[in-house]
């Protein structure tokens, strides 16, 4: 579904900037920092593992309950019940407004759902609260690209890469959008 309006896509592109050169101070884990100076280096077999144990140090909350709510709101996209599974990341950002997790989960539910919008709104927080999300950098990018944005797609697609240099499929959509800027298809 492609989202339309003029007025969308002109937020949406004046948005973008700020979303990408959100300020690098944010609460760091030593766990994370160790993984990312790992990925950095990384071979692409290596990256794999290393990025399941990002995604797995970005999903707890500290909290139980808040891990319970992202569970839930997952197992709902899994069954394809977008509406709930936005109602179960509203209820987690709700109580836990600093989780980035429950931010991004929402943002992807969104944008499963085709809401761009509010989508990006999410992205945003993502990006506030954790400016090394290379899943809503990547996800903002696939949003650019729904929106016929391909210079912002491109943009996110590079920060992306920037951090995890073997993101599953995201060099391929940067040559892609090259090709395309250079006036060729691929």
């Amino acid at each position: 579904m492609k989202a339309r309006g003029w007025l969308h896509n002109r937020i949406v592109a004046a948005l973008l900037p700020i979303f990408l050169s959100c300020a690098p101070v944010f609460a760091q884990t030593p766990a994370l920092d160790a993984l990312f100076d790992e990925l950095a280096g990384a071979d692409a077999r290596a990256a794999l593992r290393i990025e399941r144990q990002i995604w797995s140090e970005w999903s707890k909350s500290g909290s139980a309950a808040m891990d319970l709510l992202l569970q839930r709101g997952r197992d709902a996209m899994e069954a394809g019940d977008t509406d709930a599974a936005i109602d179960h990341f509203t209820a987690l950002i709700d109580h836990a407004p600093d989780f980035a997790e429950g931010w991004n989960a929402r943002a992807t539910a969104y944008f499963v759902a085709g809401q761009y919008g509010p989508s990006v709104n999410d992205i945003a927080q993502v990006l506030a609260l954790n400016p090394r999300h290379f899943g809503a950098m990547s996800g903002l990018a696939a949003i650019m690209e729904q929106l016929d944005r391909p210079a912002q797609a491109l943009e996110a697609y590079r920060a992306a890469l920037a951090i995890h240099p073997h993101l599953a499929g995201i060099s391929e959509a940067v040559e892609r959008l090259e090709a395309k800027a250079a006036g060729q298809e691929l």
